[in-house]
């Protein structure tokens, strides 16, 4: 795991997301579940994700299902979403990592509740 802003922030998470099939294998066991599973039904996540510092080492990882919702593609705009946060300074990275360990379905609710709270446009009813 890392704290280096420079990293988090400035950084591609592309060349560190590099997690093997034989770790794939290993996180769906572990979790109970056979491998491989149908495609786009699983996805093996990080639960402090590469985009807030975290790593790829198994005990940061973990088969997330992608229904029912919020799954892993709902996870992913929690993570977007602290990272932009993270990135410009309206939160602290040890929060960031924080929030999206312990209650990322909370932030969840929390981006969501805003996106739908926000105005569209005008009444095209008029």
């Amino acid at each position: 795991m890392t704290t280096d802003m420079n990293i988090v922030c400035k950084h591609s998470t592309k060349e560190r997301r590099n997690v093997s099939s034989e770790v794939h294998r290993q996180a769906f066991t572990e979790y109970g579940f056979s491998y491989p599973q149908p495609r786009g039904a699983f996805e093996v996540d990080h639960l402090i994700p590469l985009e807030l510092g975290g790593d790829n080492v198994i005990a940061n990882l973990w088969p997330e299902a992608a229904t029912p919702a919020p799954g892993f593609h709902e996870k992913d705009k929690v993570e977007n979403y602290l990272h932009r946060q993270v990135c410009s300074g309206a939160m602290s990275l040890p929060e960031a990592q924080r929030q999206i360990a312990t209650d990322w379905i909370n932030v969840w609710r929390l981006i969501e509740g805003q996106a739908s709270a926000t105005p569209s446009g005008p009444d095209e009813s008029d």
